[in-house]
């Protein structure tokens, strides 16, 4: 007979997001990227999408109520470590979501403001994104928009770094702890610049930004990259990981994944979720 050897028990990681059923992003991305990272995914999951590396066909949202009940039967079940959210969709999930993190929320949550798809598709309605900002993003750790969704919540363009600071500087005033904002959308040829916003000290109130730059990886394959990243992030701030090493420890993850992504069908690839046990380089 084999006994059971006791081995340490990962950290509970929760993604709280729509499923991709073409498996590159939402829900099966953050659960791939939470294990190679090790943690233990848990799901509760907002919407389901017909979807492949083409688009979304469709979209299927299950009663708010019902995405509450997922929620709160998680939290009382398991010691979550960390957290993110991703496509919440309509206001009353969002208002559903947000009353039982306002009531239970003892750890850190990525919120990564989920709107539109990379092919295109609206992942939250229009008349979400107030419950977003009044609901959800005060409860925000870190928020880890892309360029059009931080255009979007600033009410503004953001083509420079002066910006970039306008807009990191509107955003925090919304309430998120920090803000991370993504340098995918941004043009050139060289690294690719995220940016971390923290509250500034200053008289002024302008956020203390710190430039995190990686290489720029030519490939078509990016499905599903912002839910990879804000999973990431949340897996190491659930190991304990202060935020500025967490958020480094990720963008490497993403970026060698890019770098080892292919194409499994048709359309955009996913990153290679487990690159990093296949090539034992992380």
């Amino acid at each position: 007979m084999t006994v059971h050897a006791p081995h340490p028990t990962p950290p509970c990681i929760l993604t709280i997001a729509g499923s991709d059923s073409g498996g590159g992003a939402g829900i099966q991305a953050d659960l791939k990227a939470m294990t190679t990272l090790g943690g233990f995914g848990m799901s509760v999951i907002t919407a389901l999408t017909a979807q492949n590396g083409l688009g979304v066909t469709g979209i299927h949202a299950p009663d708010a109520e019902f995405v509450a009940l997922q929620l709160t039967t998680v939290l009382d079940g398991f010691p979550v470590a960390g957290a993110k959210t991703g496509m919440l969709f309509s206001a009353p999930i969002i208002e559903a979501v947000a009353d039982v993190l306002d009531a239970r929320k003892t750890f850190p949550l990525v919120v990564d403001p989920v709107s539109v798809s990379q092919s295109g598709h609206r992942l939250l309605r229009e008349d979400a994104v107030q419950a977003l900002v009044r609901r959800v993003l005060p409860l925000a750790d870190l928020l880890t928009p892309n360029r059009p969704e931080a255009e979007m919540l600033a009410g503004m363009d953001i083509a420079t770094e002066a910006d970039v600071r306008e807009a990191v500087r509107r955003i925090l005033a919304m309430g998120p702890k920090a803000v991370l904002l993504k340098g995918g959308h941004f043009e050139g040829s060289g690294d690719l610049v995220d940016w971390l916003g923290l509250p500034g000290t200053a008289p002024n109130g302008a956020p203390e930004i710190i430039a995190l730059s990686q290489p720029r990886v030519d490939t078509p394959n990016n499905h599903g990259t912002g839910c990879t990243l804000s999973a990431a992030i949340a897996t190491c701030l659930g190991l304990g990981m202060d935020l500025l090493p967490a958020v480094q420890r990720a963008q490497r993850y993403l970026n060698l994944c890019l770098r080892e992504s292919y194409t499994p069908g048709q359309g955009f690839g996913p990153p290679n979720h487990a690159a990093p046990l296949t090539l034992r380089e992380f």
